[in-house]
């Protein structure tokens, strides 16, 4: 016996069993025929199981199982397959926090989209519904977004205070603040996007300030926007006392750069302790000799009184040799721009290194090696200013701690793509915020305890890994009952959610 196909006049093929008796062909049984390569499979399979049972022998290769296994696979299709990768891991962490007390399942399905796929919204749109079934519109999600500005701010806020306070056991003694800037493609102002200091290095570009507020170890407490041209350091204070209204914060130290350093701020903050980045080349004369001539050398710190606050000085050899290293790559930059005649007296200023350039009659620009050697003395050196009773050993200790907020704007800006934002309308630039707020202290968790479990797996390949984790819809054909079967999972996979278990 052999299995023969036959393709007929319409194009669909039959399968059939053959038998050859003293050089004469009979067909034995007709499976059936068909006009796909998987139907045809099918068909081939049965036709190997049927020879089986006329010529009473056990085939090794197929079974009744397997014929009926394969023709259930083929009945399933794309619609049976669901990505739930981030509903099982960033969805049980976004419960966890408790923003599932927001009763809006839309911010809910917004949030652990920018978690795992961080897409612009008609993008996100389609991940939604190719991956999880959910049908939405644009429309639907812009006026969720102008509902979302008005309402859930606060409330996602105060869940993200609550769950900090909650790991620092009750106690939140000291928050680092800091702003960046977030630029739009649109060149056009309005009352909020306007052109200003860039972070970014997109002058031209209007922007926004977004002033963020985080606890030690990195943890959200809260946040807000303001205009693209506002001087920076007139947001600390009014921030500053909006978040310790809001949260009830009972005096912890404030650390902040030194883009915030003025005297109206430390003014301000007297009834509080800050811990402020100083401005060492910008002090007076006479406190600039004090911190030159006190010849500090490797891990020495020295205390210089400004009336009730203290001027702290250190000095690292590692941090000399990146001060020489970024004067050096200053100076090349320059000696190039010179060469190729792309100077202009528009660049003469006291911005990064062209405060380097001087104008030798009335058109020639020349470097002021002088003024580049004179800045070495300086290499090395950090200053920070406080009025608090610290030890200069616990002040260097706690602005260490700053690096956090900057690694909370890039995080944001990076794995979560905060930018581009494609809105224009305020309310709209709001919501975005707050829906990126809420993913970075979800994004932040997760980073937190694959810390303490010290799972040989980032943050960002631990977000990745939950784009492929699937989970099989099928209804079974003899009970007719619906099943969700979870595919089986990789290895690092499996660490994940194994870690979700443990802790939530």
């Amino acid at each position: 016996m052999f299995i023969r196909q036959k393709k007929n006049k319409s194009g669909t093929v039959s399968v059939q069993i053959i038998t050859k008796n003293k050089g004469k062909y009979k067909v034995e049984a007709t499976i059936g025929s068909s006009g796909s390569a998987e139907g045809i499979e099918v068909l081939l399979h049965q036709a190997k199981y049927e020879i089986s049972r006329l010529q009473k022998q056990q085939e090794l290769f197929v079974s009744q199982v397997d014929t009926g296994i394969e023709g259930f696979l083929h009945g399933l299709s794309n619609n049976n397959i669901r990505v739930v990768g981030p509903e099982l891991v960033f969805g049980k962490i976004y419960d966890a926090i408790g923003f599932n007390t927001i009763k809006e399942d839309l911010f809910r399905h917004l949030v652990i989209a920018r978690l795992a796929f961080p897409l612009s919204k008609l993008k996100t749109i389609d991940y939604l519904y190719r991956f999880q079934g959910i049908e939405l519109n644009i429309n639907s999600i812009y006026r969720f977004m102008d509902k979302l500005a008005k309402g859930l701010k606060e409330q996602v806020q105060q869940v993200a205070y609550q769950h900090t306070l909650k790991l620092l056991k009750g106690n939140i003694s000291i928050v680092f603040y800091d702003m960046t800037t977030l630029y739009f493609e649109a060149s056009d102002e309005d009352d909020l996007r306007k052109t200003g200091f860039s972070k970014d290095g997109k002058p031209q570009n209007p922007q926004i300030y977004l002033g963020l507020l985080v606890a030690a170890g990195g943890y959200a407490i809260g946040y807000d926007m303001f205009e693209g041209n506002v001087f920076e350091a007139h947001t600390f204070i009014p921030f500053i006392e909006k978040m310790a209204q809001k949260f009830n914060l009972l005096k912890p130290v404030i650390v902040a750069d030194a883009g915030l350093l003025s005297d109206d701020n430390l003014t301000a903050l007297e009834q509080k302790q800050y811990i402020i980045g100083a401005r060492l080349k910008s002090e007076a004369t006479g406190i600039k000799q004090q911190i030159l001539s006190a010849g500090l050398k490797e891990e020495q710190t020295a205390v210089i009184k400004k009336g009730h606050r203290k001027l702290i000085i250190s000095y690292t050899n590692k941090r000399a040799a990146k001060d020489a290293h970024n004067r050096k790559r200053g100076l090349q930059r320059l000696e190039k721009q010179i060469k190729r005649g792309k100077l202009t007296k528009a660049q003469i200023n006291n911005k990064g290194y062209n405060k380097y350039l001087k104008m030798t009659g009335e058109v020639q620009i020349q470097i002021d090696y002088e003024k580049y050697e004179q800045d070495a003395q300086w290499d090395g050196l950090k200053g920070y200013i406080t009025n608090g009773k610290l030890t200069p050993k616990q002040v260097i200790e706690n602005y260490s701690h700053l690096w956090q907020i900057e690694h909370a704007f890039r995080m944001s800006k990076t794995d979560l793509r905060i930018r581009p934002i494609y809105h224009r309308l305020a309310d709209r630039i709001e919501a975005h915020i707050c829906i990126s707020f809420t993913a970075y202290a979800i994004y932040k968790e997760l980073q937190r305890i694959i810390h303490l479990e010290k799972l040989p797996l980032s943050v960002q390949k631990a977000a990745e890994q939950t784009q492929n984790m699937y989970q099989l819809s099928v209804t079974l054909p003899e009970s007719k009952h619906n099943k969700n079967i979870l595919l089986k999972m990789t290895e690092p996979q499996n660490l994940i959610v194994k870690l979700i278990a443990k802790y939530y």
